[in-house]
């Protein structure tokens, strides 16, 4: 619980208390709270641990001679196979580069991004696009940008089981084309579904893993989300570290 909502709730339950004993509220200085640690489970039953539906286009790790990042724009425009389909207002695919020196791979669209059909354009995506200006890299110069599912999720919710089993194809898809020599996940929803695993944010953070498809084996790296920086300054430091990882790994594959 963050420090606003205990304050929020400690003056509900003084109000309450107050009227229930005197019939009127009682002067009170302001409570001090903190935010509660973060805690991270170890082992989630999340979707990202589930192998895509049966019945979903098998698509190989390889880049078919038919395939192009404008077939992928128009399968998930058509895309009808989760429920975010029927509330979304626009897809949102993904944009930036076609020979990216790093992939950035999101949760999901936001309100912002639903309803202009581009990812990361909210208050967390400029945060994001200060980020990786910071170590030189640009959205529409050497970076491209996609999320695990391409639809809102209603209430800006994690997205379900489901939707992500859905919606990694495009991305396997993506990656296949794209081949970003480094993948920057950002968030835990994002790091536990590319690779696989119920470890939480800050225990994945920090170091590189490795994701393979076809013959490639990309390094990725998982920092946090824009949006909980926002929310919580204290993440800018290990965010910034987590940065100029990612400018050393890319400077040393490039040599």
């Amino acid at each position: 619980m963050t420090a606003e909502e205990k304050t929020i709730l400690a003056r509900f339950l003084d109000l309450t208390g107050d009227y229930l004993k005197y019939g009127h509220a009682l002067h009170r200085e302001e409570h001090a709270f903190k935010d509660d640690e973060t805690t991270e489970p170890s082992d989630l039953p999340l979707a990202y641990m589930v192998e895509e539906p049966e019945d979903s286009p098998e698509y190989p790790d390889t880049v078919q001679s038919e395939d192009s990042l404008e077939a992928i724009v128009a399968d998930v425009t058509a895309c009808g196979a989760c429920g975010l389909a029927a509330t979304r207002t626009l897809p949102v695919p993904g944009e930036g580069s076609i020979h990216p020196l790093v992939m950035v791979i999101g949760e999901g669209p936001g309100a912002d991004e639903d309803s202009t059909g581009r990812p990361f354009v909210g208050k967390a995506g400029q945060l994001l696009d200060k980020m990786l200006q910071s170590i030189g890299l640009e959205r529409n110069k050497n970076c491209y940008i996609a999320n695990i599912v391409k639809c809102r999720p209603p209430g800006n919710r994690d997205p379900e089981f489901d939707e992500i089993a859905s919606c990694f194809p495009f991305l396997k898809r993506q990656i296949a084309l794209l081949r970003p020599e480094i993948i920057l996940c950002a968030g835990r929803v994002a790091a536990q579904s590319l690779l696989k695993t119920g470890k939480g944010i800050n225990a994945l953070r920090g170091e590189f893993f490795e994701f393979s498809i076809g013959e490639a084996v990309i390094p990725v790296l998982c920092t946090y989300h824009p949006s909980a920086i926002l929310r919580d300054e204290s993440l800018k430091r290990p965010a910034w570290e987590d940065l100029k990882l990612l400018k050393s790994q890319l400077a040393s594959r490039l040599e």
